[in-house]
């Protein structure tokens, strides 16, 4: 039993005895025991949330009234939206997002010095871990050779921006960096990061708390495999938190997945994940938090709950959450992790009523929904989104339908006559014909798979097998492996499998997100020429969570998600314009037909090649120097100080001008007056179409500012490795190739109209020609605006380039708060109305009243427009500023501006 002694909030703190000594925890059962809840019958991701809520109630940033609402949850289920103010635990970056952040801190405390404060008190207040992962391109692939010149390339490409995180991790306490070449941000995090339970210190002492987290990416929920609560936030969000900030978000809904049953034979959790994500995207699940629970949840093994957790953001859900029971003890003591700590864990967990038990009550839930695991078959997503899932046995039927779809069914709107063209190609002495439908990428990457040692070991077994019957791929494929972690290298070599998948092209080519994110590489010339000349719908196939149009190639129109099995499955194919439960993958030497059934791996010999391949030791192994391992990493030159010595002619790291004129008093916001719209957008418009992400084109604005400062295309890098530079990052805001901006009807990019004079420029540069005139500027925009990845730049280049306020039908969570967090106002329409159905045209000039008075949480106003044809237009909008805190960031121009007053003051 917990010691008697209480102290704290209603009384609450106690101790316990535990493997690593004795223990204060703040006891959920105390809240219980005074009749504020019950707690079997609040969701696990609540108790969490509730824990953090009691732990640091001090009356001021956390009150008894946050206590006492969110231990009332099951009354009312999440339906209220009540505030609830949440401290995380630890932050987690990584680079592209990572470095802006780092950048803003550098930033902040030069604000801080210049305004006469002390620059040291910038710092991360709990810990951050930073892991480098999203810089390593594919530019090399298919031999052994390949992982050495891409890891060469990245540092060369990316040293200043390396050399700047040194000087982080060197200057400010409680910072953390992994450095490149160790793994996936969320596979590192899950194998060695993750604790799933702290031990810290509070006023009296020692102290035992659940591990939690925000991160800079949203796949953070991959984290919530291992019963640790943990979402996306933009890297703005993720500085507050770092600063002490508490984040504050609505009391969320809990829709529960009940799973039962068993998944058939030949089929894979990737399989389930996209069925999954069919199913929640039709219910509708944004801002609401889905706990998995039945026995099928309880059966299945935390690589495929990662699987299932990892791609939260792609069914819209805040998280996607599994409690801690036996099967996390298992995976904890399988990675490594010491036996102590893991009993520490069980014993803390069971303490406060957070250990699943099977024999538990299930939860009050906000909605319950069911699904069967012997209902899922094999499937891929595309060729647009990861909610569009595909039978396997329809992938050939569903790829020529959406060759002459039109773009907004989301197909590739071909005329009939072009349906069959075709190129011939030379590759490596042998003669192809691409088609439309030609695998050009087939890519084993990031972390929602390569973190499943079955999916890893399947691709590996289905490639010995394919050998083995003489198969090969095409020449014209562009094969690559990207495993999340050394770990999975150790455990295919000692299986036997590495050297197989090698044999098929599928060498190791880095370590890091690669191709999910867009660091997919050139295509070799006479593929990318022949894609150019036949104007092909190629095809890329991916281990991969993300598949928006741009964002996998720019040559690459059809992107498909598959387990990593199938993606040596459509390698060997060489097409997705194949029925592969029907048709061959390919002939035998003797001509004979080989089929996909022919060599998919057998559960047992797969569960065989696990036993022997896998153990404690093997992660123990990867980690041990998991900080201080790279030597060209140490290698870097390192100058300790205070503040960053900024360079003006850095096209890496620049000051941003966020700070420049910073007042100790904030202004009070004014009424936005004659604004004009600066770009009229549909639906599903992401952050990929937002934020600068990709390749930097030499004739866009970033381009020729990038030559203007002596920088030739072949060292322009991609758009995330020079996120730390604003002036690169404003000019590439807007500027996705497949961005459909309704302004200029017809269109593919980042133009826009600039009324004045009527000229169709790029964005950026009408932005600027509004800037000058001093005109703001608004967006108009429809339902599920800004989903995506977490991209804090998103929200930072709507900013500079002039944009006051975004009027959307809806909007996705993070990007909303990201938004705010930078001083723009989100509107929604009311009533489910849309631009369109108002009548808007784009042409009219915008009136939006705003006063003190008016910031209140999600109060309604009504917009006046102007309109050349139809005189004056009015009608009411919902300010999407939702909690009192978010007023204060608006009210302050951002969140990073309140923190630097609150520290002066």
């Amino acid at each position: 039993m917990a010691d008697e002694n209480r102290w704290g909030a209603f009384g609450a703190r106690a101790e316990i005895d535990t493997t690593c000594g004795k223990l204060g925890i703040y006891r959920l059962r105390r809240l219980e025991e005074l009749g504020l809840t019950r707690l079997d019958r609040l969701p696990f991701s609540i108790r969490v949330l509730l824990e953090s809520v009691l732990r640091h109630c001090d009356g001021y940033t956390v009150t008894e009234e946050d206590v006492r609402g969110l231990a009332d949850w099951a009354a009312k289920r999440g339906r209220d939206g009540e505030e609830i103010p949440f401290k995380p635990a630890r932050v987690l970056l990584q680079d592209f997002t990572g470095v802006p952040a780092i950048v803003d801190l550098a930033a902040m405390r030069s604000a801080v010095a210049r305004l006469g404060g002390d620059p040291k008190r910038i710092n991360p207040l709990i810990p951050a871990d930073l892991v480098i992962d999203h810089s390593v391109q594919v530019d090399f692939f298919g031999d052994a050779d390949a992982l050495r010149r891409n890891v060469e390339l990245e540092f060369r490409r990316n040293r200043e921006r390396y050399e700047f995180l040194r000087w982080g991790q060197e200057s400010f306490d409680n910072l953390r960096v992994v450095p490149p070449s160790v793994g996936i941000i969320h596979q590192v995090n899950l194998e060695y990061l993750a604790r799933c339970v702290f031990v810290g210190k509070d006023a009296i002492g020692d102290v035992a708390y659940p591990d939690t987290l925000v991160g800079t990416d949203s796949h953070t929920t991959m984290i919530n495999a291992l019963g640790v609560l943990g979402w996306g936030v933009g890297g703005i969000e993720a500085e507050a938190a770092m600063l002490g900030q508490p984040l504050s978000l609505p009391a969320p809904e809990v829709i529960a997945v009940e799973l039962t049953g068993t998944l058939r034979p030949g089929v894979t959790a990737t399989d389930l994940v996209l069925s999954v994500t069919e199913l929640l995207r039709r219910e509708g699940v944004v801002g609401k938090f889905v706990e998995y629970c039945g026995d099928g949840a309880e059966r299945m093994p935390v690589a495929d709950r990662a699987v299932l957790a990892n791609m939260a953001p792609e069914y819209g859900a805040t998280m996607g959450f599994f409690p801690i029971d036996a099967r996390t003890l298992e995976y904890l003591l399988q990675t490594g992790r010491s036996e102590s700590h893991v009993a520490m864990v069980e014993r803390y967990c069971k303490e406060q009523g957070l250990f699943r038990d099977a024999n538990a009550p299930v939860p009050d839930y906000t909605k319950l929904l069911r699904m069967d695991l012997a209902a899922v078959e094999p499937c891929l997503a595309g060729p647009k989104r990861p909610q569009d899932r595909v039978p396997l046995r329809e992938v050939r039927s569903r790829f020529r339908d959406a060759l002459t779809q039109p773009a907004q069914s989301r197909g590739f709107g071909l005329a009939a006559s072009q349906v069959e063209r075709k190129v011939a190609v030379a590759l490596n002495g042998s003669q192809h014909e691409l088609r439309h439908g030609a695998v050009v990428l087939a890519a084993i990457t990031s972390c929602t798979n390569t973190s499943n040692p079955t999916l890893m070991v399947m691709a590996g077994i289905l490639a010995k097998k394919a050998l083995a019957r003489g198969l090969r791929v095409p020449a014209y494929v562009k094969t690559s492996l990207a495993p999340g972690s050394r770990a999975v290298n150790r455990y295919l070599a000692a299986a036997g499998l590495e050297d197989a998948l090698a044999a098929l092209g599928f060498a190791t080519v880095g370590y890091g997100c690669t191709t999910c994110i867009g660091n997919s590489g050139p295509l070799p010339e006479p593929v990318a020429q022949a894609v150019r000349e036949g104007e092909l719908v190629a095809a890329a196939v991916l281990s991969g969570n993300r598949n928006f149009e741009g964002r996998i190639n720019p040559l690459v129109k059809a992107n498909y998600l598959a387990s990593p099995p199938l993606v040596v499955a459509f390698a060997l194919a060489g097409t997705v314009d194949i029925d592969l439960t029907r048709e061959p993958l390919g002939k035998d030497a003797a001509g004979q037909e080989i089929y996909l059934r022919d060599v998919w791996p057998g559960e047992e010999e797969t569960a065989a090649v696990l036993r022997d391949a896998m153990s404690p030791e093997v992660f123990r192994r990867c980690y041990a120097e998991v900080f201080s391992g790279n030597s060209a990493w140490n290698a870097l030159p390192l100058k300790k100080s205070e503040l960053f010595d900024w360079c003006e002619e850095s096209t890496y790291i620049h000051e941003p001008p966020f700070f420049a004129d910073l007042t100790p008093e904030p202004r009070p916001p004014e009424p936005i007056r004659d604004a004009r719209v600066l770009l009229a957008l549909g639906d599903s418009v992401t952050t990929d179409h937002i934020s600068p992400a990709g390749n930097i084109a030499k004739d866009s604005p970033a381009g020729r500012f990038l030559i203007s400062r002596g920088v030739p295309p072949e060292e322009f890098n991609s758009y995330g490795a020079r996120r730390g530079n604003d002036q690169v990052m404003v000019r590439g805001t807007f500027a996705n190739i497949r961005l459909r901006n309704l302004l200029v009807p017809g269109t593919e990019g980042g133009v826009t109209k600039f009324f004045p004079t009527g000229e169709i420029l790029s964005v950026y540069e009408a932005a600027v020609r509004y800037q000058e005139l001093r005109v703001p500027t608004v967006i108009l925009a429809g339902a599920e605006y800004g989903t995506g990845s977490s991209r804090d730049w998103a929200a930072k280049g709507t900013a500079m380039l002039g944009i006051r306020a975004v009027l959307a039908q809806s909007f996705e969570r993070i990007h909303r708060s990201n938004l705010v967090g930078m001083g723009v106002l989100p509107l929604q329409f009311a009533d489910g109305a849309t631009w369109q159905s108002l009548g808007l045209q784009g042409d009219e000039t915008f009136h939006i009243p705003l006063s003190v008075d008016e910031l209140r949480p999600r109060r309604e106003i009504t917009v006046e427009v102007a309109s050349p044809e139809k005189g004056t237009i009015r009608f009411p909008v919902r300010i999407r500023i939702d909690t009192p805190v978010e007023v204060e960031y608006y009210r302050n121009g951002g969140i990073l501006p309140m923190v630097i007053r609150k520290l002066l003051s």
